[in-house]
Parts: C-alpha cells; sequence; structure tokens
C-alpha cells in the first residue's frame, strides 16, 4: 500500500480532499499530522480533531489519526475517543475491526524533540516503555502503531528501543531511516533501516525520501520483505508520482489542474488574506517544479507582495 506521511501544515484534510478528487485511488490512505497532547493538556488535540472526524472527510483519502505525547492518561482518552467516532472498516489499514491509532516518536521538530517529545524520545527508551505499559492495555477499539526514527542523536539508539516495541502487541512500525538531529538532511540510512526491519516482530512500513519512481523501484528491490510505503515530500515534487508507481500515467495538465484546484480551496478557506498567501507560497515552493516552469518563474510567485499579486501570478503560470 502507499500511504501519505504525516507533514505538519501541507497534509492536511483540506491537501487530502482535493488530491483525492483529482487523482481517485492514487493513495490507500494517510496518517493524519499529529494531534498534540502538548504539556499533558487534550485542549491543542481537540482544536485539531476536526483534521480527522469522518465527517470532515467525506470525499478524502481514509485517514489514521496520529498522536503526539507521552502523557499516557490523556492518550488513552483521546485514542479511545477516536475509535468512537471513526469506523475502522474506512481505514484499509484496520486489522480485526480495530481502528488503528499512530504514536509519533519521530518528529524531528527541534521545539518538539527538546521536551522530550517525537524523535527526542528515541535516547529514552525506559519513557517509552511507561507510555506503552500503561497505554496499549487500555485501549478499546484502537490498535497502535509507531512512527519513528533511527534515534535523535545516534542511529543506533533504535537497537535498544525495538525489543521494548516487540513486547507489546503493536499494528505497525513505521521507520524513517535519519535521526532526529539530522532533520531532512542527508541520505536515509538505508543499512541501519534493513538492520532494524530484520529484527522487529512487527509489520515494517518503510518511510523516507520516495520522490521519484526509481527510488521507489530501487527500495522494493532492495526491501522485497516490506509491503508497504510511505510517501512525504516526493507528493510535493510530484503530484502524480504514485499514480506512476502503480503503473499509471498522468499528464502535466492533469497536475496543473491539481495544482489550481488546491489553491483555490485555500482561498476558499475563512481566513485572512496573510494566512492564504503564507500557506499558498509553502505549497508553492514545493510544487512548482512538477508544473514545468522556471525558477524564475517560480520566484516572482514567491517574492509578491500581497495575497492577490501571488494569485494573479501563480494564474499566468498555471494555465
Amino acid at each position: 500500500m502507499l500511504i501519505l506521511a504525516p507533514m505538519q501544515g501541507l497534509t492536511e484534510v483540506l491537501f487530502r480532499k482535493v488530491y483525492t478528487q483529482c487523482f481517485p485511488g492514487a493513495m490507500d490512505y494517510a496518517i493524519s499530522p499529529f494531534l498534540s497532547l502538548t504539556h499533558g493538556n487534550l485542549s491543542d488535540a481537540w482544536k485539531k480533531i476536526g483534521d480527522v472526524l469522518p465527517e470532515n472527510n467525506i470525499g478524502s483519502m481514509p485517514v489514521v489519526p496520529q498522536i503526539l505525547g507521552k502523557e499516557p492518561e490523556e492518550f488513552v482518552e483521546l485514542a479511545n475517543r477516536l475509535a468512537e467516532v471513526i469506523d475502522p472498516s474506512s481505514i484499509p489499514s484496520s486489522v480485526d475491526g480495530k481502528l488503528e491509532v499512530n504514536w509519533n516518536i519521530g518528529c524531528p521538530m527541534r521545539r518538539v524533540a527538546a521536551k522530550h517529545r517525537g524523535s527526542g524520545m528515541l535516547p529514552y527508551p525506559d519513557e517509552i516503555k511507561s507510555v506503552l505499559d500503561q497505554v496499549v492495555p487500555k485501549l478499546k477499539g484502537a490498535s497502535l502503531s509507531v512512527k519513528m526514527r533511527l534515534g535523535y542523536f545516534k542511529d543506533t539508539e533504535i537497537f535498544d528501543i525495538i525489543p521494548i516495541l516487540n513486547d507489546y502487541p503493536l499494528h505497525s512500525v513505521t521507520i524513517h531511516p535519519r535521526i532526529g538531529k539530522q532533520q531532512y538532511s542527508g541520505t536515509p540510512d538505508k543499512e541501519r533501516f534493513a538492520e532494524a526491519a530484520a529484527m522487529l516482530k512487527h509489520k515494517v512500513i518503510y518511510n523516507g525520501d520516495i520522490c521519484r519512481l526509481e527510488d521507489y523501484q530501487y527500495l522494493t528491490k532492495r526491501f522485497p520483505q516490506i509491503q508497504d510505503f510511505m510517501i512525504g515530500r516526493g507528493i510535493l515534487y510530484d503530484p502524480a508520482l504514485p499514480i506512476k508507481i502503480k503503473g499509471g500515467s498522468c499528464t502535466e495538465q492533469e497536475v496543473r489542474h491539481f495544482v489550481t484546484e488546491l489553491f483555490e480551496a485555500i482561498n476558499r478557506r475563512p481566513i485572512p488574506d496573510e494566512s492564504r498567501m503564507r500557506k499558498t507560497k509553502e505549497y508553492w515552493c514545493l510544487m512548482w517544479k512538477s508544473i514545468g516552469i522556471t525558477e524564475t518563474q517560480s520566484k516572482q510567485v514567491l517574492h509578491a507582495p500581497t495575497y492577490a499579486e501571488t494569485r494573479q501570478r501563480i494564474a499566468d503560470f498555471v494555465k
């Protein structure tokens, strides 16, 4: 299966809906951007819970909710509430009628990691074990999956965590083969991934730098035992990538139509123009190459001083 990676501020429901409507069936399902349990308070998570609610995802690809946090009681409460409102039969990854809920211990953002959240937990296996001990037995109607990196400071930290993960009935483990300190620089360490995958008893999902068809083809040959792959930035660099992976074809005009629809959806959001412009440019700086324009033309959009001018310049280039 092809899984859309969680990218905060990018792969939210607006993107997922437009993508699904333009390219139905290209992605099998998505992991949502994280719902945060900051400081043990559920209020931040509630603010974002609309992103995964079924009534807001009509016409979108199925979405598995992801939680960021290390507060067991709040984690259990949120996961169980999600299992009550999301029908697991709507999620292709569901097993035994249970909703998959993903635990984020891979986020590399410094402000997150500094609080022993996301990949910042990876140097502390005892903390991971403590959370799992208190969460897994109390989940009702949900099964827990984990998304992680090789470590935060060192790429060997994962080897102290794998024996812990193997002690729990987890749904799956997704590994991005970088360390948290790298952010997204450098090259994914495929050798370390191979070592880790061989030690895990759970289904393993590969995530990291699948940006071209050739990347996917290499990985499937290198890891024939891996059946599921998670795509993040690659779908923004080339929205047609999942279609190519599944053996289909997609014209540049179809990609341009998707880009246009995405920006129109942003324009319809009830937010200030400044926020619309920021969101539009955030996507644009990742997607401009996919529509066959020059870097000079791309910069004209990024340097537009107002939202109206941003929209006009995009309209001039995306026809």
